[in-house]
């Protein structure tokens, strides 16, 4: 199986239907004793990324020039 430039492969159509993979669906790559195995993400699951569980709590009122200014040490 070839790798693109992008870093993408196909996964073959047999795999797909096995997994029950469809379009737009999500994978998600598990390591185990040095080996990479390719899944089926479970609906649900919190895997998208780190942050992803962060989204939306912030509770601040202050503006977005207000944060850029304490970001960048322009207090």
């Amino acid at each position: 199986m070839k790798v693109t430039i992008k870093g993408q492969v196909t996964i073959p159509k047999h795999v797909r239907e096995k997994l029950g993979i469809q379009p737009l669906g999500e994978v998600d790559f598990i390591e185990e004793r040095g080996r990479i195995f390719l899944v089926k993400s479970e609906p649900g699951s919190d895997r998208k990324g780190r942050f992803s569980r962060m989204r939306g709590t912030a509770t601040t009122k202050m503006s977005t020039d207000e944060i850029m200014r304490l970001t960048r040490g322009d207090v």
